[in-house]
């Protein structure tokens, strides 16, 4: 793990939804740049992987389990993640869920589980986040959004509108916090290497009839730059946001995504 910058040197941050995929590749770039990393999952055993990968490279990480949908659980994350490595200045919301199903199919249930990650998930976090660095003088979120926030797509409805939320949200929380020096921003991957494309791939191409692995080459085909995305491209566009290079965007939700939509 190494970088030609440190731009983060001091920094403490936080990366709910740690323990894979985008989460980890975001926790890993931060530290490399110079930030002590609290990696937060509701997976303990994946978020102490990626804090000894840290912690193995010369960095600052603990591992911490949390339930993102729990107000005293999100609390205490802040809580402990500075005692234990400092002031937070960067806060990342980055936990999220997916259930592919057609529209008339979901449930009440499904809904709320989809919300109460994804959406609330990410106000609790922006919340206690902004609490902390309001006291303290400033400070970088940055929160998973989705190009799912601006378009849309079959048998995903709930992720769909949760999406569409979570830019809102991010536009409400940088109105109200740049007075105090935060910036809050919105990154919206695209089709990303990760377990939840699979499952997407999976479940949404046996609905439309197609063999797995079909759907996601056939979307990958109508990428612009040709390739399928990684985390570390994600992790790459959090790492500028949070930095001082990023200190005057705020309120956006900006896309990586290889150009599969442009707007």
């Amino acid at each position: 793990m190494s970088s030609p910058e440190r731009r983060l040197g001091g920094d403490v941050a936080i990366v709910t939804g740690g323990g894979q995929g985008i989460g980890r590749a975001i926790g890993l770039r931060l530290a490399a740049e110079g930030a002590a990393v609290a990696v937060a999952d509701v997976n303990e055993a994946t978020a102490a992987t990626v804090a000894r990968e840290i912690a193995d490279a010369g960095g600052r990480a603990y591992a911490h389990q949390v339930d993102v949908t729990s107000a005293d659980a999100v609390a205490e994350l802040v809580e402990r993640a500075q005692s234990r490595l400092g002031p937070l200045t960067i806060m990342i919301a980055n936990a999220g869920i997916i259930k592919v199903a057609p529209f008339l199919d979901l449930t009440a249930e499904d809904f709320d589980r989809t919300f109460a990650v994804n959406v609330k998930g990410v106000f609790l976090g922006v919340q206690a986040a902004g609490a902390a660095m309001r006291e303290r003088g400033g400070g970088r979120i940055a929160v998973a959004a989705s190009i799912a926030g601006k378009m849309s797509s079959p048998y995903q409805a709930h992720y769909v509108m949760s999406k569409h939320a979570v830019i809102g949200l991010v536009r409400a929380a940088a109105t109200e916090f740049a007075p105090w020096g935060i910036t809050v921003n919105a990154y919206c991957p695209g089709i990303v290497d990760t377990a939840m494309w699979d499952t997407i791939d999976r479940d949404r191409g046996a609905l439309l009839g197609k063999p797995r692995g079909q759907l996601k080459a056939e979307i990958v085909s109508r990428i612009p730059l040709g390739r399928l995305e990684q985390p570390e491209d994600v992790a790459n566009l959090v790492a500028f946001l949070v930095s001082p290079d990023g200190g005057y965007i705020t309120g956006q939700a900006i896309n990586v995504d290889g150009g599969f939509i442009m707007h």
